[in-house]
């Protein structure tokens, strides 16, 4: 039978590999045992696949055909490696085990999980998982993550070649944590996906105040975990943030100036993510398990489903942020009760929780807690301390968005 016309390929080809790669590179790595192997088999079947299928027409199981082609040039390429080194002891056993292997029974299961694992392993240093996370499993190029995190391209890859090397020479097993070890390796795992979020919602510093692409990504990541993973926390997560994105559209002006939660359109929200989201924290709440990110996504709800900002139910958020704050401790979570406790009580007794903060030394290096004690102060009619405090804030700030707003408020004092 012929195969398809060239045109028709290559939109086959595009399509396996948006949809399947992923897929296969973490088959693909599960099977070889090292990374940097695996993603060359993996660009090496492709291509095999392009002159292929022409002639032989696309196969019934695009993906463990890749998968096998793969494989077998790695294989071959390890060939060519050993007999170049022969004197690489590690080199000619990972090749005799490889050419023992009993192939003819393998199945091929979703391997992504193991790799989310694997990329989030609490051995690896922080930025390290962030990257690697988003180069392995996301497909994305040093270049992409470098510009998201304003870090150079060089900067980024080092850190994946550090990590990948962790990997190896700690020998980091590549599969799924046993049940007794899983709370604690999810952690890691929702931490990185809820960090990638959030330089995307909110960047850490420069022109722009969110970055689409990487909100997108933590999201298909989210969803991703969840399917695989359907634990109460990792649905927790993914409703907060389709909450949080769901309001991206009302967080800007049309000149680009930020606009805060009780100044926002709520027109513009949107409808979909919220109901999404919600429906999300009701079954993360019902089922038991639910920790941080649904104690976060809850409140998130509570903001999401208010009409207007004036018709938000404060007196429920302050009493999920006491739960959340016996629950993990935190400064920045006492921050936000404080901010919840203001609406609720007045600027008052918001700005003493702010100033007992601050007080112990803690958030000192945070804009946000400045910026809010500078609120309450302006709201107090404390016009000198709240000039203090918004000029503390601005010369922490490193967002233009962010420094803008601050400005503005500082002008308005004047």
């Amino acid at each position: 039978m012929p195969g398809p016309t060239a045109e028709a390929l290559k939109a086959r080809v595009e399509r396996v590999y948006r949809e399947e790669s992923r897929r296969i590179l973490a088959t693909l790595i599960r099977l070889l045992g090292d990374f940097d192997l695996a993603e060359e088999a993996l660009h090496e079947a492709f291509f095999i696949a392009v002159q292929r299928w022409q002639l032989d027409g696309v196969p019934d199981n695009p993906r463990a055909w890749l998968v096998s082609a793969g494989r077998f040039k790695a294989i071959d390429s390890l060939r060519r490696r050993a007999r170049f080194a022969a004197s690489q002891a590690q080199l000619a056993s990972q090749l005799e085990q490889l050419e023992q292997h009993d192939w003819s029974g393998e199945e091929l299961p979703d391997d992504r999980l193991r790799l989310v694992f694997t990329c989030c392993h609490p051995a690896l240093a922080a930025d390290a998982q962030v990257a690697l996370t988003l180069r392995e499993i996301c497909d994305l190029s040093t270049e992409e993550i470098a510009r998201a995190f304003l870090a150079t391209p060089a900067t980024i890859a080092q850190r994946i070649v550090r990590a990948k090397a962790k990997i190896r020479d700690a020998g980091i097993p590549y599969q799924v944590p046993e049940r007794s070890e899983l709370p604690e390796r999810l952690d890691s795992v929702l931490r990185v996906i809820y960090l990638v979020f959030n330089e995307g919602y909110s960047a850490s510093m420069g022109a722009e105040l969110s970055r689409d692409e990487l909100t997108a990504e933590a999201i298909r990541l989210g969803r991703l975990l969840l399917e695989l993973l359907p634990e109460a926390e990792v649905r927790g997560l993914l409703a907060l943030m389709l909450l949080h994105e769901s309001r991206r559209g009302a967080r800007l002006s049309a000149a680009g100036e930020l606009i805060l939660l009780d100044q926002q359109d709520r027109s513009l929200w949107q409808r979909a993510l919220i109901d999404e989201g919600c429906a999300l924290v009701e079954q993360s709440l019902r089922g038991g398990g639910a920790g941080a990110y649904c104690l976060q996504a809850a409140i998130a709800a509570v903001h999401a489903e208010a009409p207007s900002a004036a018709e938000t139910d404060w007196a429920q958020i302050v009493g999920l942020y006491e739960v959340l704050l016996r629950l993990q401790p935190s400064p920045v979570v006492q921050l936000n009760r404080a901010v919840a406790l203001a609406q609720r009580d007045g600027a008052e007794a918001g700005l003493a929780e702010v100033e007992a903060i601050l007080a112990r030394g803690e958030l000192q290096d945070y804009h946000l807690a400045h910026a809010a004690r500078a609120d309450f102060c302006r709201q107090l009619g404390r016009l000198d301390a709240a000039r203090e405090a918004y000029q503390r804030a601005l010369a922490l700030t490193r967002q233009a968005p962010e420094r803008r707003f601050l400005e503005g408020r500082l002008a308005e004092l004047e």
